[in-house]
């Protein structure tokens, strides 16, 4: 998949591919408007909303109601490095949801392909070209 990065202006750098335009910005306090996602939120978003795929699928196959069915995703900081050091997932179901079924959703949200990336991470190569201007 290839995507085309550009920075339309102020803090913001958008993402297309395909059909499609991801757009992000900064929060005012970091110097942006606030118009849209940060990347890192977007990033996060992604694990989520893909086990949440997964889980619904899951749900479709078994002709399970997804009414009242959501996903709460909790980022933990490790303090002594500002990072992400665990990523907690919570599927809430309503009171008349199947009990059989709980550790088996536990086990389609845990298929989710963002999730195995990050725990088996891609190696980065970073470069620059150049190219020629168009005036």
């Amino acid at each position: 998949m290839e995507m085309k990065i550009d920075f339309p202006g102020g803090a913001r750098v958008d993402a297309h591919f395909g059909s499609f335009t991801v757009r992000t910005d900064q929060p005012v306090s970091a110097g942006g408007d606030g118009s849209a996602p940060t990347p890192f939120s977007l990033f996060l978003t992604s694990i989520g909303t893909c086990a949440g795929i997964y889980v619904l699928g899951f749900c479709k196959q078994r002709g399970l109601p997804t009414d009242g069915i959501s996903i709460v995703q909790r980022a933990k900081t490790d303090p002594s490095s500002g990072m992400v050091g665990k990523i907690e997932l919570e599927i809430q179901v309503p009171d008349n949801f199947p009990e059989k079924y709980l550790p088996s959703l536990i086990k389609s949200a845990e298929l989710c392909a963002v999730k195995k990336h990050i725990e088996k991470p891609p190696q980065f190569e970073i470069q620059t070209q150049v190219v020629e201007s168009v005036n």
